[in-house]
């Protein structure tokens, strides 16, 4: 298997712990009777932090998509290298570092969002480029 492939399964394991926090946060506002019950009845409003986690979870599903695809596109295409390495590196790194800034409200999120935008498009240069 190659490193991109294995950036790829953890940026899963990202996505997971993504959906496992801002569930946690939810749970912790509305407690677990809600949360296990059929939730038939609107719960109460959603607060500060599981909005945002909520919200950096839904930024993920943006682009992970198009990151799963580009990488798998590469590896069937054997174009895999430095590029792919890079980029999908840059990838992760940055959907890990989100996480935080957007739950805690920390300035500087839309760079790191762009550094993880600028990590796809460098595997998807890799695919693009002429051979």
């Amino acid at each position: 298997m190659t490193p991109q492939l294995t950036i790829l399964g953890w940026t899963l394991v990202v996505a997971i712990v993504q959906i496992l926090l801002a569930a946690a946060a939810r749970t912790q506002e509305t407690g677990i009777a809600y949360n296990a019950g059929p939730r038939d009845a609107e719960g109460p409003p959603i607060g500060q932090l599981a909005a945002r986690l909520r919200r950096a979870q839904n930024n993920l599903y943006e682009t992970l998509p198009l990151f799963i695809a580009a990488v798998l596109i590469a590896n069937v295409a054997h174009r895999d290298g430095a590029l792919t390495l890079w980029g999908s590196g840059l990838y992760l790194g940055g959907r890990v570092v989100y996480v935080p800034f957007y739950a805690f409200g920390i300035t500087g999120r839309p760079l790191i969002w762009i550094a993880s935008l600028i990590g796809l498009a460098l595997v998807l240069w890799a695919i693009l480029k002429p051979a």
